[in-house]
C-alpha cells in the first residue's frame, strides 16, 4: 500500500519540475546567478532585467515527530545593478498531519558599493507574513530549536506572525574561494525582543580555468563548500544558550542554459539541533526586461 505523505510530496516535486520546465522551453539562455550556499547570502546579486525562479526543497528527520518537507518558491528579480527584490512562497508537509500554506516573505537587498572591494558589503532586509507552522529554515535566529517543530500543524497554521528580518551581509574574494558572513536579527512585529544569529559560509569553484568549449561536465560548472549557522538568543538572553547550530557541506551545478541545481546535507551541531537536513534546490534564470545600472 503507497503512503499517501509520500504521494504528497512526489505531486509537490512534479508540479514544481513541470513549472521550471516550462520557464526553460520559454526562455532564452541566460547564466545562472544562484549562490551555492542555501542559508548564507554573498555579494552576488542578479542581473538587472532578469528573474529567477526556484524552488527550494528541505528534508528534516524530527525527534518525538513525523519527519517533514518545507519548501518555497522564489522569484529573484534584478531591480537594478544595486539592488534585488524577491519573493518568497513558503508551504510544508508533516508526515501523519497533512501540509499546509504557511506564508509569503518580501526580501531586498542593497550593494552600496558596486565596485570589487576587499570587503563588499550587502544590506538586507525582509518583511514575512507566516504562520508558526513553516519549517523552511531559511536562517536560524534566536532559540529556534527542534522541539518547536514538533507542535502539531493543527495549532501552529493558526498563528500568523508578521516579522521583520535585517542582515548585515560582508563578502569578500580571496585567492578563488569567497567568504562570507551574516549577521541576522528578526523581530516579531506584534510582540516579543529582537532575536539574533549568524552564517557563514566559504565557497570555491572546482576550478578557476575556463575551457574555450559549451559543455555540461565541465569541473568549471560546478561550486561547492561549507556553511555553519545558528543562532544568538535576543535580547533578553543574547549569547549561545538553548540555542541550536548546524554544519553544512553544499555543492551546486551551473547547467548551460541557465538552469542550477543545489544539494546540501546538513548536521546538526548540539542537542536542540535537528539531527538531519537535506537541502535540494533547482533555480531556472528568465531575462524578461533590459533592466538598468
Amino acid at each position: 500500500m503507497s503512503d499517501p505523505w509520500l504521494e504528497e510530496i512526489g505531486r509537490r516535486l512534479r508540479r514544481s519540475a513541470a513549472l521550471l520546465a516550462v520557464l526553460g522551453l520559454w526562455s532564452a539562455p541566460a547564466r545562472a546567478q544562484e549562490r551555492p550556499s542555501f542559508v548564507t547570502y554573498n555579494h552576488q546579486m542578479e542581473e538587472p532585467g532578469n528573474l529567477e525562479v526556484g524552488v527550494n526543497p528541505v528534508f528534516g528527520t524530527q525527534r518525538g515527530d513525523g519527519s517533514f518537507l518545507g519548501s518555497w518558491l522564489e522569484l529573484e528579480y534584478g531591480v537594478k545593478g544595486w539592488w534585488t527584490m524577491e519573493v518568497y512562497l513558503d508551504g510544508q508537509a508533516t508526515r501523519g498531519q497533512g501540509s499546509a500554506f504557511t506564508g509569503f516573505r518580501w526580501e531586498n537587498r542593497w550593494r552600496p558599493l558596486m565596485l570589487e572591494h576587499k570587503v563588499n558589503p550587502v544590506l538586507y532586509l525582509e518583511y514575512a507574513s507566516v504562520n508558526e507552522a513553516d519549517k523552511t529554515m531559511r536562517e536560524v535566529v534566536g532559540h529556534d530549536v527542534e522541539a518547536e517543530h514538533a507542535e502539531p500543524l493543527a495549532h501552529t497554521r493558526e498563528e500568523h506572525e508578521h516579522e521583520l528580518e535585517a542582515k548585515l551581509i560582508l563578502s569578500s574574494n580571496v585567492m578563488g574561494w569567497n567568504v562570507a558572513h551574516n549577521w541576522i536579527a528578526e523581530k516579531n512585529l506584534a510582540k516579543g525582543a529582537w532575536e539574533f544569529g549568524y552564517a557563514v559560509a566559504a565557497t570555491r569553484p572546482f576550478t578557476l580555468a575556463a575551457t574555450s568549449r559549451r559543455c555540461t561536465l565541465c569541473a568549471e560548472n560546478f561550486s561547492g563548500g561549507v556553511e555553519v549557522y545558528g543562532g544568538l538568543g535576543d535580547t533578553d538572553s543574547f549569547g549561545f544558550r538553548d540555542t541550536s547550530h548546524y554544519l553544512a557541506p553544499f555543492v551546486a551545478w551551473s547547467l548551460p542554459g541557465g538552469t542550477t541545481l543545489r544539494l546540501s546535507p546538513t548536521f546538526g551541531l548540539n542537542g536542540n539541533s535537528h539531527r538531519f537536513l537535506l537541502r535540494f534546490g533547482i533555480a531556472r534564470e528568465v531575462p524578461v526586461g533590459r533592466g538598468g545600472r
